[in-house]
């Protein structure tokens, strides 16, 4: 359906909707509000509705590389770890649309990306709280929160902040991005036929891994040579351990945030690569493909790889451009790469929240984040029973974990906890003792 025909009904959609006060309504509709979304369906007790701008769902959809899997576990969907036998599960994905035995047979070692973004997308399409086309423009409060649209106005008691992560870029990129040089989040609309061209990859994380992957695996229409520059000492691995896996639970969540913000920031800095590594299976790809290239197809010169290059200016013009990289285990030692094409894997921010504009005077700030509280509700002069939740957007006070798959269902039952008014009972703890035990002195337990 073209979007211009999607927006006609959103619009229709939503005509009837303008008298309801909901109990909530979501902003944005990706993995954490989606989330929120299933575990809210069919409950009456919650009237709710959700927001998009986007004329329809999408998820990643510019870098859905090949092969890509995920990094998390199928239990880590929408609903599970918080309500097994909810019907917007992965398994009931599966079983709905006839494959579950195929899915089962296939024994993949982890989700194909692809998949996971379509089960999203089947969540999505059987919501009927789930508005598309509608751009929030600003929230109001006067003893109720109006949302206003480019549409209309909602009313609600609570709202629920999920318009998730947006690309970042260096400095030096302004004015210069194009066809030939874009974040990998623009990867598959933007980068074309590469055939002999030189391509930079920036990033040593898991989505430059997979945009070098899919570049030297280009057998009909090879590039003349790609070159993979990291910050990172080395191509390093995700920490996909047991123990470390403990981070991601939500004892660990409720831990983190009870930490002085310098602790919490040296903890996400020294434990990034239990979330930002390279997953295993594609650092085994690559270098299997690197072998192959060089001692049996003979492309010796295909694949340049610079870690612990920080790159610091790019000059030049589309299709000439020159890096200039600073080599940080040799006292500074500056490089230059020159390529044709500039791919840069440098992550996310949260994304702006400019409708909460009218209300900001109102809204407490931790550094950069607005502060929250245990239920993601962030901490305002405003009546206990109006909540402003936020969700992938507090990474420096919840952790790692904050924009992670991993706790997205327990996070948004806590919401729907708080919307409740009950405090649901939690799994069992971790096996590990986070905290100090046995004070000594006088001191209190922390």
């Amino acid at each position: 359906m073209a979007a211009p025909e999607t927006n006609r009904l959103a619009v229709a959609a939503g005509r009837n909707r303008e008298q309801i006060r909901y109990r909530c309504v979501g902003i944005g509709i990706g993995p954490a509000n989606l989330s929120l979304a299933s575990l809210l369906h069919g409950r009456p007790d919650i009237s709710n509705l959700f927001l998009e701008r986007e004329p329809e769902f999408g998820w990643h959809d510019g870098q859905l590389f090949h092969g890509a899997t995920l990094q998390v576990s199928l239990l880590k969907d929408l609903v599970t770890l918080a309500d097994p036998a909810n019907e917007f599960s992965f398994l009931a994905y599966l079983h709905d649309q006839g494959r579950i035995y195929h899915f089962a047979n296939a024994q993949f070692d982890a989700i194909p990306r692809q998949e996971y973004r379509n089960y999203l997308e089947w969540a999505s399409k059987r919501n009927k709280n789930l508005l598309f086309g509608e751009r929030v423009r600003s929230v109001e409060f006067d003893g109720l929160f109006r949302i206003r649209t480019d549409h209309r106005t909602f009313t609600a008691e609570n709202i629920a902040v999920g318009i998730g992560q947006r690309p970042w870029l260096p400095a030096c990129t302004t004015g210069k991005l194009g066809e030939t040089q874009f974040h990998v989040s623009d990867f598959l609309t933007t980068a074309g036929d590469l055939s002999g061209k030189r391509v930079a990859v920036v990033g040593g994380g898991q989505s430059g891994a997979e945009a070098v992957l899919d570049l030297i695996s280009r057998v009909e229409r090879p590039v003349a040579n790609v070159t993979w520059l990291s910050r990172r000492p080395n191509y390093l691995p995700l920490d996909d351990s047991p123990f470390t896996n403990d981070y991601y639970m939500p004892c660990h969540s409720d831990y983190f945030a009870g930490l002085d913000p310098a602790t919490r920031a040296e903890f996400n800095r020294r434990q990034v690569l239990s979330s930002d590594g390279i997953s295993m299976s594609t650092l085994r790809q690559l270098y299997q493909q690197f072998y192959l290239h060089r001692f049996v197809y003979g492309h010796e010169g295909l694949v340049s790889l610079y870690p612990n290059r920080e790159v610091v200016d790019v000059a030049g013009r589309p299709g000439e451009w020159e890096l200039t990289c600073r080599h940080n285990a040799h006292a500074g030692t500056l490089e230059r790469v020159r390529a044709d094409v500039v791919v840069w894997a440098t992550g996310y921010r949260p994304s702006r929240m400019d409708f909460l504009t009218p209300l900001e005077s109102r809204l407490e700030r931790e550094n950069e984040e607005y502060r929250i509280d245990r239920s993601f509700a962030v901490r305002w002069d405003g009546p206990r029973d109006r909540n402003i939740f936020v969700q992938n957007a507090t990474r420096q006070q919840r952790g790692l974990a904050d924009p992670n798959l991993s706790l997205l269902a327990w996070r948004c039952r806590r919401i729907i906890d708080r919307l409740r008014e009950v405090d649901s009972d939690d799994q069992l703890p971790s096996f590990l003792e986070w905290s100090a035990q046995r004070p000594v002195d006088g001191q209190e337990r922390t």
